[in-house]
């Protein structure tokens, strides 16, 4: 299996998703409309930011070992995007638009979806309040 990679502003992406919570959770979960909408990605994006609720989520489960272990192989097999300084930029005009909106969003959410914006990804949502976010296409798998 490949390994995952951090990937920054300096890197260009190849693949067209990235990756919200819920979405994983739902392919842990084996729901069959998600698994067919990743057999035919070849890239897999995830942000950093989905990681950390990930492993949140599992250290307070009562699977904590099974839970670690899949976030681990979805890692190993997965593009990582971390936020950077254009990644910081973004947020910031995401967060001011959507306050100006009066339209705010959870705190880690703008972070995603600054990362989708910045890499002009589709972003793999079931969040309807993404949509909020002007310029950015969300799909509800």
């Amino acid at each position: 299996m490949p390994s995952a990679r951090a990937v920054s502003e300096w890197t260009p992406v190849s693949g067209r998703y990235l990756l919200d919570t819920n979405i994983v959770i739902a392919l842990f979960a084996g729901e069959p409309s998600v698994r067919r909408h990743l057999e035919r990605e070849s890239i897999l994006f995830l942000p950093s930011v989905v990681i950390g609720e990930l492993y949140y989520g599992a250290l307070a489960s009562g699977r904590k070992a099974a839970n670690l272990q899949r976030i681990e192989e979805l890692v190993r097999v997965s593009d990582v995007l971390v936020c950077d300084a254009q990644t910081a930029r973004s947020y910031g005009d995401v967060k001011l638009l959507l306050r100006e909106k009066g339209r705010p969003i959870p705190e880690n959410d703008v972070w995603i979806g600054a990362i989708a914006a910045q890499h002009g990804l589709i972003l793999a949502s079931r969040d309807t309040h993404f949509d909020d976010i002007p310029g950015l296409v969300r799909e509800a798998w």
